[in-house]
């Protein structure tokens, strides 16, 4: 059985920085994508980051001007999510996604790609 758990989310200022972590048991997958969503109140939920795992080639929506970095250590299966110069606007919940199998159509931001899903971790920046 699959299980994502995040952990690292909590209360920051702006500007501050926070590592957010998703631990995959049970995912012994080495070739899809994993990935990390938000979704703010009232908002619809968007996909962050995500890494390739056969490449590892990364991906990150383009607002986010480079302040994120994600990255996936195989030893410890863990997902991870570098967040620097936080900004007020980036107060989410962060999810961590994984796919299992070939959809085609669907890229890396879209979460119809992924088959499974954390529980959320909450982010927030005060100004």
């Amino acid at each position: 059985q699959v299980k994502l758990v995040e952990s690292g989310g909590g209360s920051v200022q702006a500007g501050g920085s926070l590592r957010l972590s998703c631990a995959l048991s049970g995912y012994t997958f080495d070739t899809w994508y994993l990935g990390w969503f938000r979704q703010a109140p009232g908002k619809e939920r968007e996909g962050v980051a995500a890494i390739y795992l056969g490449d590892r080639s990364t991906y990150y929506m383009r607002s986010l001007e480079g302040r994120f970095t994600v990255s996936h250590d195989a030893a410890k299966s863990t997902l991870y999510l570098e967040m620097r110069s936080l900004k007020p606007e980036d107060t989410a919940m962060y999810y961590c996604a994984a796919q299992k199998q070939f959809r085609f159509g669907y890229e890396w931001h879209d979460g119809r790609l992924y088959d499974y899903w954390g529980q959320g971790t909450q982010v927030a920046v005060s100004s």
